[in-house]
């Protein structure tokens, strides 16, 4: 059995992800030996989750690191990249930043200082700090590596709970899209049903009473059954009539969200016809009608 290596981390960016990662990491026996960040108040609310020494300056705050996490926002990453690799302590250390969406190519100037880059990203969102130290233990990671660092970005995933998945820098966009889909789309979807059910006289508390539960009983049929078995209503029962009273009733009150209806209506009927409860004829029909609301919506 392989002896279990402990490393010296500096965090640059304390926000809630780099202050619970910190924290998640020091728990896990490494030493958070220093964090780094403009604000003096981010600084001083990260110490107690982390400990390790403060810097204002992040080209200080690595001297004594072995591993070097830029957790600041994504458009922040390659300036706090080239500021730490204007230090010649960086060569041989690792250094990666945790963007769902950005490259590699954010951590080139440490590359070519000499340091060993890789993304580790964690497919989950976050409210506060102590929401984000509970719900990243248990959570996919996507890694993205240089050879030299996969290891090493395997080893900090596992340490902090997580499930390692390596993706590929060409892949990296579409597997961040599936994340906004699955996150940020979902509370713009439930938004949306929240000012339909407003335009009829629902206040924002009672909808959310109202669809909650609904939201709540669909994803444990979806974790039990998987998507295609946990579909249910009109689409997938093949009730046409239903679906075209939804699309009068929107195009009437509310016609801004007839696009948003149909084109996900158009992903159920596929779905449904997966699932073998919507034959060929039934799909061709509804499709018409779907298609036939966006063609309207469009042509305005």
């Amino acid at each position: 059995m392989r002896k279990k290596i402990f490393y010296n981390f500096a965090i640059i960016g304390l926000g809630m992800v780099g202050t619970a990662i910190g924290h998640l990491l020091k728990e896990a026996g490494h030493e958070i030996v220093a964090i780094s960040d403009k604000s003096v108040k981010s600084l001083n609310n990260a110490l107690r989750y982390t400990g390790g020494k403060t810097y204002l300056s992040q080209r200080k705050s690595i001297a004594n690191a072995d591993c070097i996490l830029i957790t600041t926002p994504d458009d922040f990453i390659l300036t706090v990249c080239e500021e730490i690799s204007h230090s010649e302590a960086i060569a041989g250390k690792f250094v990666f930043h945790m963007s769902g969406a950005g490259s590699l190519d954010l951590l080139e100037p440490a590359k070519k200082a000499g340091a060993f880059i890789a993304s580790i990203h964690p497919v989950q969102s976050f409210s506060s700090i102590a929401n984000a130290i509970q719900s990243i233990p248990g959570s996919v990671f996507g890694i993205t590596a240089e050879k030299k660092a996969e290891k090493q970005a395997k080893e900090i995933v596992v340490d902090l709970g997580g499930i390692p998945f390596f993706i590929s820098p060409r892949q990296k966009p579409l597997y961040h899209a599936a994340a906004c889909l699955a996150s940020n789309y979902l509370v713009a979807l439930l938004y949306s049903v929240e000012l339909i059910y407003q335009s009829v006289g629902i206040n924002e508390s009672n909808a959310r009473r109202a669809y909650l539960p609904l939201v709540y009983g669909t994803l444990k049929n979806i974790e039990k059954s998987g998507s295609i078995q946990a579909l249910t209503g009109p689409i997938a029962r093949g009730d046409s009539g239903t679906v075209q009273k939804h699309i009068a009733a929107i195009k009437e009150t509310l016609p801004h969200f007839l696009p948003l209806y149909s084109t996900l209506g158009l992903i159920t009927n596929n779905i449904a016809q997966k699932k073998g409860t919507l034959n060929s004829q039934q799909a061709k029909i509804i499709n018409k009608f779907l298609k036939g609301a966006i063609d309207h919506e469009h042509s305005k």
